[in-house]
């Protein structure tokens, strides 16, 4: 099995070749290094992936629940065309500002909208507002809440969204039933509701790289 440093090399590696120098990213994670956010944000490859699927999606709508600084909201938002829309979720004010300061920076400000609170309360805000339907989740923030997110995420989608939840093998700890860790009770959990789910089909990829061993779910809202 391969180790870290190669599993850093090969990220650095497709990055360099297919992501490259990009100021305003650079940018993005400087200033939430310099503001002592965690480095827990996507790889510059991984955010280049969420890009393409928005694109590939033809998003106009996303909604993303955990903003942090913002580093994988500016790949998202860049997707957009000029009157799509990026709203995107953080319960710390800290976070926000540093996000929104990122956005700005990157020129989004227009398109992307940082909402802080509790995700769960955003996300029923949102439902009572019965706002336009997204066409894209992506679902980063605390694992716990997992569950409640995803049923959040399927009354603010339509037939044909996508619903993607990142960080769901844990280091392969999602395998042990008898875990007791709550990231992994609730990851864990979100799958049960995925696979008892009708109105959506789904699957699950494994990823090596410089966050390590983790992997992500795509679900794709039927109807």
């Amino acid at each position: 099995m391969s180790s870290q440093p190669t599993w850093d090399a090969v990220d650095a590696y497709f990055s360099e070749q297919l992501v490259g120098h990009d100021p305003a990213l650079e940018g993005a994670q400087a200033a939430a290094d310099a503001a002592g956010l965690p480095k827990i944000a996507v790889a510059p490859n991984q955010g280049k992936l969420l890009h393409l699927l928005a694109l590939t999606q033809g998003a106009k709508r996303i909604l993303e629940v955990g903003t942090l600084g913002g580093y994988s909201a500016i790949w998202l938002a860049r997707a957009l065309p000029a009157d799509g829309t990026l709203v995107t979720l953080e319960i710390d004010p800290r976070n926000a500002e540093v996000a929104r300061g990122n956005l700005a920076a990157a020129g989004l400000a227009g398109v992307a909208e940082v909402r802080v609170g509790r995700a769960a309360d955003s996300l029923a805000a949102l439902v009572e507002q019965d706002v336009e339907p997204f066409d894209l989740v992506f679902i980063d923030a605390d694992k716990p809440s997992n569950p409640e997110y995803f049923r959040r995420a399927l009354q603010l989608t339509r037939p044909g969204s996508l619903i993607i939840v990142d960080n769901v093998v844990r280091g392969g700890a999602v395998a042990d039933p008898d875990s007791t860790d709550p990231g992994v009770l609730g990851t864990r959990a979100v799958h049960e509701l995925i696979a008892a789910e009708p109105r959506v089909t789904a699957t699950s990829v494994q990823t090596v790289g410089s966050k390590g061993y983790d992997g992500f779910t795509l679900a794709r809202v039927q109807g």
